[in-house]
């Protein structure tokens, strides 16, 4: 009994970001029920917190979150983790330099993913915030599906940022085709943030395209200007 409250104290920090990253989801109009998950990771210890299979955002508590290591192993918590921690695990294990993970079922991000359609860079919001489309990686193949299907969504998105010769580091948001968005980030905070952006990206392209069919991508000029003014060396946006 000593044991499981020790164990419970170690996680609770952990837990609670998790948590709360999750919470956020909702709050922000991305997920419905029990679509979508967070997932937290801690490095020393080569663990992440991720919300639980199936259960609906307004049950959701604290002490719900389960604690897996990056085998996709239960270390800590009494359910079953999210259905799509391999996925998490894949990327932790993979880019060493990110703090979280989202997924979500959000309305235009999976639009997207379902036409299997790249988001194109067609205005500065875009380029704020990526000089790139977004990428939505290939749709898998049977053998893929009907094998380790949450373990091969984590490869396709490694598969699809490594055929475009893009850095995780640099593009933090994708589509899975026919599936929905994965983002992440340094932190957790950060991967919930350019979740709320990749959503508000896909619905900013999907109404111009109804408004112009034949809108182009933004020209490179503003693209660059747009991405370096807030990312580039000599950055100026914001308060130093």
């Amino acid at each position: 009994m000593k044991k499981k409250v020790k164990m419970a104290d170690e996680f609770m920090h952990l837990r609670q970001t998790c948590f709360e990253c999750n919470m956020q989801l909702p709050a922000a109009g991305l997920v419905k029920y029990t679509f979508g998950n967070v997932s937290v990771v801690n490095r020393e210890k080569n663990i992440f917190a991720i919300k639980p299979s199936g259960v609906p955002y307004e049950k959701l508590k604290s002490e719900d979150i389960v604690i897996v290591n990056f085998d996709n192993q239960v270390i800590d918590g009494a359910l079953s983790p999210s259905s799509d921690t391999k996925t998490h695990a894949v990327l932790y294990k993979t880019w060493e330099h990110i703090g979280g993970i989202v997924h979500s079922h959000s309305t235009y991000a999976v639009a997207w993913a379902q036409a299997q359609k790249d988001i194109p860079i067609l205005g500065t919001t875009h380029a704020d915030h990526l000089p790139f489309n977004i990428p939505c990686a290939e749709i898998m193949s049977d053998a893929m599906v009907q094998g380790d299907y949450e373990y091969e969504t984590g490869n396709q998105i490694l598969k699809c940022l490594k055929k475009l010769g893009y850095s995780y580091l640099e593009v933090e948001m994708i589509l899975v085709a026919s599936h929905g968005p994965f983002t992440w980030g340094k932190t957790a905070d950060k991967a919930v943030y350019n979740s709320v952006i990749l959503e508000e990206l896909a619905k900013m392209a999907y109404l111009t395209l109804q408004i112009n069919p034949d809108t182009p991508n933004l020209k490179e000029t503003l693209i660059k200007k747009h991405f370096e003014r807030k990312h580039g060396k000599n950055a100026y946006y914001g308060q130093k």
